[in-house]
């Protein structure tokens, strides 16, 4: 009795063969991005102007609308919030309390989205019973959009 090995396939051939699914390259760079950030925070305490600096230097990057809304998010939160320091989050700009991240905005192009996310972590403070939201939609921000931004950051922080 001869061994079948030319008509039996293993299933580690066949699933080889597949091509993996695996992160996306703007995926990967926010995660390079990431682990830059933390590098520097680890080789010196950044101070509030130096995460400002790091913030407008990425809202500088952004394409337009992107670009105004997030200059406009930024002075809204410094104002609303002055206790939240910039800092830069996954190469997104975003605002910590005792160095933990409490909102952030991400442009529609980072991951080439429809709309731009206006977000809160699990630090903010925006519990509602079993389910509040953490994340909104942004495609334009007028007076009444800012109104709800102020009043969710300034929840968020109390």
């Amino acid at each position: 009795m001869t061994p079948r090995k030319d008509t039996q396939k293993s299933a580690d051939s066949t699933t080889a063969d597949k091509k993996s699914k695996g992160f996306t390259d703007e995926e990967r760079a926010a995660m390079k991005e990431r682990a830059q950030e933390l590098k520097a925070e680890a080789r010196a305490s950044k101070g509030k102007a130096a995460g400002e600096s790091d913030v407008l230097a990425k809202i500088a990057e952004m394409q337009e609308p992107d670009r105004a809304i997030a200059e406009r998010l930024h002075t809204i939160i410094k104002e609303s919030a002055p206790a939240l320091a910039p800092k830069t989050w996954y190469g997104m700009p975003a605002y910590a309390k005792d160095g933990k991240v409490v909102c952030y905005f991400q442009s529609a192009q980072k991951f080439k989205t429809r709309y731009s996310t206006f977000g809160f972590s699990d630090a903010a403070n925006l519990d509602e019973g079993a389910l509040w939201p953490v994340a909104f939609a942004l495609k334009k921000l007028t007076a009444t959009e800012e109104a709800k931004i102020v009043a969710l950051v300034k929840k968020a922080v109390s």
